[in-house]
């Protein structure tokens, strides 16, 4: 499975996460830091990717293929209204990394053709989008990785213990934000606990 941790610099430094992410063996981090000018974001990023080298933990910018070539990260998190993931690919270096986020399964079968893995939300309710009043579901989440056969990640209201319900949908993995923020809670014990959890819905008799 993927367990890729979402960056909110107002929740926690990014750095200090992705230090202890690395040590975790966290797959991926992705910086979503929106609101952040490209000097910023830049200087963000090379720090990010600075912490996590040597590790297997690749790092993915949001919407920025810019910033992320330039700062030697991985990859590219590719928003609904970004630029296609098809013309991303024909301007990428070898190896980049695609990521796209998808709210339905035919949004996700259009996204695939060029993505290398798709992050599928919102599933639950969160509190990172607090005015949020539809969720795509655990049925939709299921959709999503029945339509297409890149892995999917869910994200959107993601705990330790929705993980074995999210493997059992037929995701490959998850994202989270706020999972992964607390200071006093390790992300080392997070990042087992998911994995712990995660396979029980894999072995579930009612995987889809």
């Amino acid at each position: 499975m993927m367990i890729c941790l979402v960056t909110d610099r107002r929740q926690r430094s990014p750095i200090e996460q992705a230090h202890e992410a690395a040590a975790a063996g966290i797959d991926l981090i992705h910086i979503r830091e929106r609101d952040l000018e490209a000097g910023e974001l830049a200087a963000l990023t090379a720090g990010v990717v600075d912490a996590t080298r040597g590790s297997a933990t690749r790092v993915v910018v949001n919407d920025r293929m810019d910033v992320a070539v330039a700062c030697g990260a991985d990859g590219v998190q590719l928003r609904g209204d970004s630029m296609p993931a098809a013309r991303v690919r024909t301007m990428a270096p070898d190896g980049f990394l695609i990521g796209c986020s998808v709210h339905a399964a035919g949004e996700a079968v259009a996204a695939a053709r060029a993505a290398d893995y798709l992050i599928a939300g919102t599933v639950f309710p969160t509190t990172s989008k607090p005015g949020l009043t539809g969720v795509l579901g655990l049925q939709g989440l299921a959709a999503v990785a029945q339509a297409v056969s890149v892995p999917v990640l869910a994200i959107g209201g993601m705990s330790v213990e929705r993980a074995a319900a999210v493997a059992a949908a037929g995701a490959g993995g998850l994202a989270a934000l706020s999972l992964f923020a607390d200071p006093h809670r390790p992300i080392k014990d997070v990042v087992r606990q998911i994995r712990e959890r995660f396979n029980i819905g894999v072995d579930s008799p009612h995987q889809r």
